[in-house]
């Protein structure tokens, strides 16, 4: 595929020339900012339903030593855990830039929780759907792995979150997921076929934040927020109570304690 640039000049062993090091370096510089580290449990929300909700509720603080050019990072308290989160960052290239720059921040664990459209029913909209696996139909994964089908998620992560189904507080799945950088190109055609192999449902950024976990060997966990049909009838998009934002901070709290679990959680602990 001459004319396919997507897969040109891609060696995912070479290191990059541009750091995410440095470029926190300069915004730092730049800002006046102090060099500190952000909580190390971390959270991307693309629909940014959770940090709307805790900024509303006062439950959230500005990050101010966060040195992202593009994005703000709230500091919070969830049953008895601290986290740092990122609102609106949405889709593969954007979640995987701000997971590169929260990790060289102090970032121990990721997670992220995004809205989804159902593509196999395993139950009635809302649920959560922990990603085991995301076919690679998106460009960012590309710079991290080889070509592959999927990117999967690190075996060690889903060891340890999968006691969460069937014991989480909400109701979470296990599966695999469809990442598209195009969601309005969806297709029935396409639709179809990923549901003939068992693919759960469709969302724009774990494909490439498992490429990322596993080029850059750093724990992240990715759950899709099953929350609607694509918009084929009226009345859809209903996450429950305060726009889901509180069964998913259920959720991200339960992982967090799994994964905390299992050893090398860092200081997690909010400070007393």
């Amino acid at each position: 595929m001459a004319d396919a640039p997507i897969l040109d000049l891609k060696d995912t062993g070479a290191p990059s020339v541009f750091q995410p090091e440095n470029l926190l370096r300069e915004a730092r510089r730049q800002r006046g900012l102090e060099h500190a580290d952000v909580p190390t449990l971390c959270l991307l929300d693309p629909d940014g339903d959770i940090v709307r909700h805790l900024k509303r509720t006062g439950r959230a603080q500005p990050i101010e030593h966060w040195a992202c050019y593009h994005t703000e990072m709230w500091r919070f308290a969830w049953e008895g855990l601290e986290f740092g989160v990122v609102g609106c960052a949405v889709g593969a290239p954007f979640a995987v830039l701000l997971a590169e720059q929260m990790f060289a921040s102090g970032c121990r664990f990721l997670i992220s929780v995004t809205s989804s459209g159902q593509i196999t029913p395993v139950g009635e909209p809302p649920y959560f759907v922990l990603i085991e696996k995301a076919l690679r139909d998106e460009g960012t994964s590309y710079h991290y792995l080889p070509p592959s089908r999927f990117a999967e998620a690190d075996p060690d992560v889903l060891s340890r979150l999968a006691p969460l189904v069937g014991q989480a507080p909400v109701a979470v799945h296990r599966g695999a997921t469809w990442t598209t950088d195009a969601p309005y190109r969806e297709t029935e055609a396409a639709i179809a076929a990923h549901r003939q192999a068992g693919i759960l449902a469709v969302e724009m950024e774990a494909a490439a934040l498992y490429a990322f976990s596993r080029a850059r060997n750093v724990p992240v966990a990715c759950f899709a927020h099953v929350t609607n049909a694509m918009a084929q009838s009226e009345g859809d998009f209903e996450k429950g109570e305060a726009d889901g934002a509180l069964d998913a901070l259920a959720l991200v709290a339960a992982a967090a304690r799994a994964w905390l679990a299992g050893g090398d959680g860092g200081n997690a602990v909010r400070p007393r």
